[in-house]
């Protein structure tokens, strides 16, 4: 059985390809009033297009955003909450690699920003709007690449010894760690917080990779794929299962609950990997005594 999606408010980053495409796509059919995140505008208009004519609906959206930047993130937030009152399901889906070290703006290293600090701040930004709109979900799209993830607090950004699958599989660990400090921090509001891994998907993220390891990926793995319609179907159930409605700070591998990393389940390092990361995006303290602040300084 599916929650009912209908009317409800929905924002999901990283929605003009792959897997957000096409949770766009089902979750606007499905009645939703979608919010697509994109980065480049004349894509993100064209997918807009597509994904109302696709689901038959008018009720989708867009807005820009280059997740990068963490000042074009806190745009992105300050232009939701001008044009939407509620938000009732968050999907943090978008993400990426770089086959070699680089930073962005903010001088932080990129797959790290984009992927762990991005969803971060601006989950934190909306967090009122979304306790506001309870029952309401958070969804973090992580990979069972975070099995391999470490966490070095001492060199986040691999300034030694960084590779495309390092940096990658250690911002894969902060985005499960990520929802599991959250799901405690939101406990008894009535909104839950929960990572997957969609399953190996055929999306465009690997174009990221090394020119050397691209063939390898093709001829290799790329039989194991499953197509991005398929991954999507996957967050669609976890932002929609009826029997899911409670169920908050778990992992899931395509549609099953399962045991994320050691490391994963470390709350200590979960609730550090938290202030580190409010830190590093400046997020300032709550200030008032409401319940935004009891959960924020839980």
């Amino acid at each position: 059985m599916k929650w009912q999606v209908t009317g409800k408010t929905i924002l999901i980053t990283g929605a003009t390809s792959g897997i957000g495409f096409h949770t766009a796509i089902e979750l606007a059919r499905a009645g939703g009033r979608v919010v697509m995140v994109g980065r480049d505008p004349s894509r993100t208009e064209d997918t807009l297009n597509q994904v109302r004519a696709r689901s038959g609906s008018n009720d989708v959206s867009s807005l820009l955003c280059d997740l990068s930047s963490l000042a074009a993130v806190r745009d992105l937030a300050a232009a939701f909450r001008a044009r939407h009152d509620r938000l009732d399901v968050l999907i943090n889906n978008a993400g990426g690699v770089n086959a070699t070290r680089h930073t962005t703006i903010d001088g932080i290293e990129s797959t790290f920003a984009v992927n762990h600090l991005a969803p971060f701040l601006l989950t934190n930004l909306l967090l009122d709007v979304i306790v506001r709109s309870a029952p309401a979900r958070v969804v973090t799209v992580s990979s069972i690449g975070h099995r391999q993830g470490t966490m070095d607090f001492d060199d986040l950004g691999f300034t030694r010894g960084y590779s495309i699958m390092r940096a990658y599989s250690r911002s894969k660990l902060a985005n499960v760690l990520f929802a599991n400090e959250l799901a405690r921090r939101l406990a008894g509001s009535g909104v839950t917080s929960n990572s997957m891994h969609p399953g190996s998907v055929d999306t465009r993220i690997w174009s990221g990779a090394p020119w050397w390891a691209k063939p390898i990926i093709q001829v290799i793995f790329r039989p194991f794929f499953i197509s991005a319609e398929r991954g999507a179907s996957y967050v669609v159930a976890l932002a929609t299962r009826d029997d899911l409605s409670a169920v908050s700070g778990r992992y899931f591998e395509k549609a099953d609950m399962v045991e994320p990393s050691t490391l994963a389940r470390d709350a200590q390092l979960a609730r550090r990997l938290w202030d580190v990361s409010a830190a590093m995006v400046r997020l300032p303290e709550p200030r008032d005594g409401g319940m935004l602040s009891s959960l924020t300084q839980k």
